[in-house]
């Protein structure tokens, strides 16, 4: 086959409204952003360490979640919402407390009798109480430093929750124990101590808040990721045209650089002299790689195609276009969450119950009895108030839950993600790469001439194409291929100027052009936002192709799902309006067009603030604000890095239909987290007061050792219950 070599850089594919001088960069509106509008922060894009990364060569559905080093986590990386709504404690690791705290824990453990009922495995001699009390102030500073930390965050704002209660529980019983200690050896008195209570305490609570981290994993970094999408270096052509390597941090405006084949654009500028395809999919959200020549404008971040450009820089630091998506995502993670926190809540309840029941315990039986009396009732309702079972009641669901979504396809990243969902009104959706698959592909073949069947026409059109790398080409190429049928010979292939090519094969001369180079008008049914490029011989139209972006096979169920549990589906996407309105209509959804990342932003905010509970789901760098300013932001696990770190949920399997999954997921385990919570407190709520004396007057009380195994059961039930959380089959 002898094709011309200009057919290679398939210059010509101006096939129909697949016309790339169409697509021009301001179709997308980037050029036409306000970025006065948009507040840059101090952040100098050009001092960011960029790696040379180009994702678009990376397989990110095979993305390694090893990475995500869950058994490693540190606490100073974590989100903390479920642990008293605050959301950084840079309180260490709670892997690393927990484990150089239990050997101190287990020591005391064994030397210590529980409410003065020492038990079969304990070992009890001469100051074992004394060493008790050293091993226990070593467990009190180190173990319970996150949680007295955390206690103090918590009362900076305010909001007294599960840390403060943890930090009344260890230090009441820590501080009368030793007092116990001192009594026995100053004056003589038996004074029981709580060392058993407090160790356990401890224990739970910090492997209670490490289950928890390891199942929520790492929080990834959005703001990196996005810089990495810019090469550290770059080609300046000097004045004598030769080529200088120079970091992108010391580009000035007015700069050319030389940018080849395969390499992602160093920064926003003018192409000033060269041609290529330059993919911005994963910064824009364009689906098709779009022709680019003189004068045309890049983004920094797009990745070039086949040819080498020359170009200009026109935006450098905080007003690149990566830059500014930087400040709109930095500025959507400043934003204070809207979960409600219930577990926080209900801690920060039992808190302000355990103190005032305990202060009138104090002075109620002072009163009554005498001093050493109301001490012990006062000190018994603190102790009893630590909330073993409430602290456990979270993480051991989320770490269920964890589980079972990662059975799914479904990292979950933030734990409030799962209760915000089930109450969501509406979900943003974007269009390439999470409804569709981000590829071209042939979606019909028609024949329009009695003289030719349907496998005789997809010879004719990969033949005819088959000699060009372009996107567009290869996918009819790959369409006869996958049909096993074998492409037509051409002896010679031309570009048609302005049309599409022609070819001789056979000694018969065919064409393929855009429909409005045919210029008659064809009787056949065109799929919605498709590109239709016709098959010509000798003036007459023998067979049609149509291509475009195909939807995702679990596209359609998904928008039934949603629809069935009343949260309005709404597609959000940087590509054009044909495009959009050819997916729209087949899904039966409301759509935006040609929405840059500002756009997407300003939507996702106007719909929270008319109190709107807003998931967004999408891929893409232009994606990647509005997945963090969204109540719950859901990333296909395909998608750009940028993406994946600003969301709360990634769907590993890039499958909208998994979504499904997660939607259930979320409403199975928020019921089972309300469950356990009243499992969890109830037993406080009913425990305090009784352990205060309350039922004394008819000789009701509630004595440590008791209060000790419900204790104990209320955690039991409230492991079991977790246990049980369960997803219907798929």
């Amino acid at each position: 086959m002898r094709n011309n070599k200009k057919h290679s850089s398939h210059s010509h594919h101006n096939h129909g409204d697949m016309d790339h001088s169409k697509h021009d960069h301001n179709e997308m509106e980037h050029s036409q952003m306000d970025h006065s509008k948009m507040n840059h922060s101090a952040k100098d894009h050009s001092k960011m360490n960029h790696s040379a990364m180009d994702h678009s060569k990376m397989n990110h559905s095979a993305m390694d979640h090893s990475k995500m080093n869950h058994s490693a986590m540190d606490h100073s990386e974590m989100d903390h919402g479920a642990m008293g709504g605050h959301a950084h404690h840079h309180h260490g690791s709670f892997k690393e407390i927990f484990l150089k705290s239990l050997p101190l824990g287990i020591a005391i453990l064994l030397i210590t009798p529980l409410m003065d009922i020492q038990l079969p495995f304990q070992i009890i001699f001469p100051y074992a109480d004394v060493v008790a009390a050293v091993l226990a102030t070593i467990l009190y500073i180190y173990g319970g430093k996150p949680f007295y930390m955390g206690a103090k965050d918590e009362f900076n704002s305010k909001a007294p929750g599960m840390m403060s209660l943890i930090t009344l529980g260890i230090t009441v019983s820590y501080a009368y124990s030793v007092y116990a200690v001192a009594a026995r050896y100053v004056t003589g008195e038996h004074v029981m101590d709580f060392f058993f209570e407090f160790t356990t305490l401890i224990l739970i609570m910090l492997l209670g808040h490490w289950i928890e981290m390891k199942a929520l994993g790492e929080a990834g970094d959005a703001q990196k990721a996005l810089a990495e999408l810019v090469p550290k270096d770059a080609h300046v052509v000097l004045e004598d045209d030769s080529i200088e390597t120079r970091p992108v941090s010391e580009l000035q405006i007015g700069d050319v650089i030389r940018v080849q084949a395969g390499e992602n654009v160093p920064a926003d500028g003018i192409i000033i002299r060269g041609e290529s395809r330059v993919n911005e999919a994963l910064v824009t959200g364009e689906s098709k790689p779009i022709e680019k020549k003189t004068g045309d404008e890049v983004i920094g971040g797009s990745t070039n195609g086949g040819g080498v450009l020359y170009v200009e820089i026109k935006q450098t630091g905080d007003k690149s276009f990566i830059s500014q998506v930087q400040t709109l995502i930095s500025q959507a993670q400043s934003q204070p969450s809207r979960a409600e926190n219930v577990a926080h809540k209900v801690a920060g309840w039992l808190f302000y119950i355990a103190v005032v029941v305990a202060l009138i315990a104090l002075v109620a039986w002072m009163i009554i009895a005498d001093l050493p009396t109301a001490v012990i009732f006062t000190v018994t309702a603190l102790v009893i108030a630590c909330p073993h079972a409430l602290g456990l009641a979270i993480p051991l669901v989320v770490s269920r839950s964890t589980s079972l979504g990662a059975s799914r396809g479904l990292l979950v990243k933030n734990r409030e993600a799962l209760e915000l969902t089930t109450k969501a009104d509406v979900m943003v959706l974007d269009k390439t790469g999470t409804l569709t698959t981000g590829e071209f592909k042939v979606l019909d073949v028609t024949v329009l001439s009695d003289k030719y069947s349907e496998e005789e026409i997809t010879g004719l059109l990969a033949g005819i194409e088959a000699g060009s790398s372009h996107p567009i080409a290869q996918s009819i190429v790959n369409h006869a291929e996958a049909k096993g049928i074998k492409s037509v010979s051409f002896d010679s292939i031309e570009i048609v100027s302005g049309a599409g090519i022609e070819g001789e094969a056979n000694g018969h001369h065919y064409q393929l052009i855009s429909q409005k180079a045919y210029g008659k008008a064809l009787r056949m049914d065109i799929p919605k936002g498709a590109t239709l490029s016709i098959l010509v011989e000798n003036n007459e139209a023998i067979g049609a192709v149509a291509l475009g972006d195909e939807l995702k096979e679990t596209s359609r169920n998904l928008i039934e799902v949603l629809k069935k549990y009343g949260i309005e589906p709404l597609m959000a996407t940087g590509d054009n309006e044909e495009a959009a309105q050819g997916v729209a209509e087949v899904l039966g959804i409301q759509y935006q067009a040609n929405q840059s990342p500002e756009d997407k932003y300003k939507l996702v905010e106007s719909m929270k603030n008319q109190n709107k509970t807003v998931i967004m789901v999408g891929d893409g760098v232009n994606d990647a604000p509005s997945l963090a300013l969204a109540d719950v932001g859901i990333a296909i696990g395909a998608g750009t890095q940028v993406a994946l770190d600003s969301a709360d949920i990634i769907l590993t399997q890039s499958d909208p239909g998994d979504i499904e999954s997660f939607i259930e997921l979320a409403n199975k385990t928020t019921r089972k987290m309300k469950q356990n919570l009243v499992w969890g407190a109830g037993y406080n709520f009913i425990a305090i007061p009784i352990a205060a004396g309350i039922l004394a007057p008819i000789g009701i009380t509630l004595s440590p050792a008791v209060g000790a195994v419900l204790m104990s059961l209320s955690t039991v039930i409230v492991a079991i219950n977790a246990m049980t959380l369960k997803l219907d089959p798929k």
